[in-house]
């Protein structure tokens, strides 16, 4: 994070070991300005603290996170929705984005990245656990052609596939059997097709349009 005030966070987590942890790790980092266990509570405290972003679980009393959000955003969209889950099923996955989850994070990520998906979402990125992202192909609200992505040279939808599934750009060398530097090459053709300018962008565009080629990609 930048120096300046800190972004408020509110936290929905209904395990008390889980919730006791995240609270501590949130306060240290970020202006914590609450925290609920169950879905009407929730919408609640959202709606009358004005967080910045909500860090909440998929499955809690109430109906969920999915429930949170569709309560939650028709009044405050400009609120972002972080999913932090154990769940990597797809059903979990496709409901939340269905909802409008501005990110969807499994629990084994460590703190600092953690630290780091929260501060995306804040800036309006799209972050997703590689774990879960193939199941946003179930999605079935896909957007029709789009003559940016069909200006996409094969190597360079691969690299958009590796990069929307959350590798960073040496993972994605390394996967594809090319130098850090010409995967960086790649991603500038990218950015000047699709006229985004981050990896964000991009992992936003693929999602939303729904492109993702998985190959025989984990």
């Amino acid at each position: 994070m930048t120096d300046g005030p800190r972004p408020k966070v509110l936290l929905v987590e209904d395990h008390p070991l889980t919730l006791f942890g995240l609270q501590r790790f949130l306060e240290e980092r970020y202006t914590l300005v609450g925290s609920a266990s169950e879905a009407s509570a929730a919408v609640d405290l959202i709606l009358e603290r004005q967080p910045d972003l909500v860090l909440l679980d998929v499955q809690f009393p109430g109906g969920g996170g999915a429930a949170v959000i569709e309560a939650v955003k028709p009044k405050a969209p400009d609120i972002k929705f972080l999913a932090f889950t154990v769940s990597t099923s797809a059903e979990d996955v496709v409901r939340l984005f269905r909802a409008g989850v501005d990110g969807y994070i499994v629990k084994t990520t460590e703190g600092f990245e953690l630290e780091e998906q929260i501060d995306t979402a804040l800036a309006g990125g799209r972050p997703v656990s590689r774990y879960v992202a193939g199941h946003l192909l179930e999605i079935d609200e896909v957007v029709g052609t789009h003559s940016e992505l069909e200006s996409l040279t094969p190597r360079e939808r691969e690299v958009v596939t590796l990069i929307a599934r959350g590798f960073k750009y040496r993972e994605a060398a390394e996967e594809l059997g090319m130098s850090q530097k010409t995967l960086e090459t790649h991603m500038k053709h990218v950015f000047d097709k699709l006229g985004v300018a981050s990896r964000s962008e991009v992992t936003r565009f693929a999602f939303e349009t729904g492109f993702i080629q998985p190959g025989d990609f984990v």
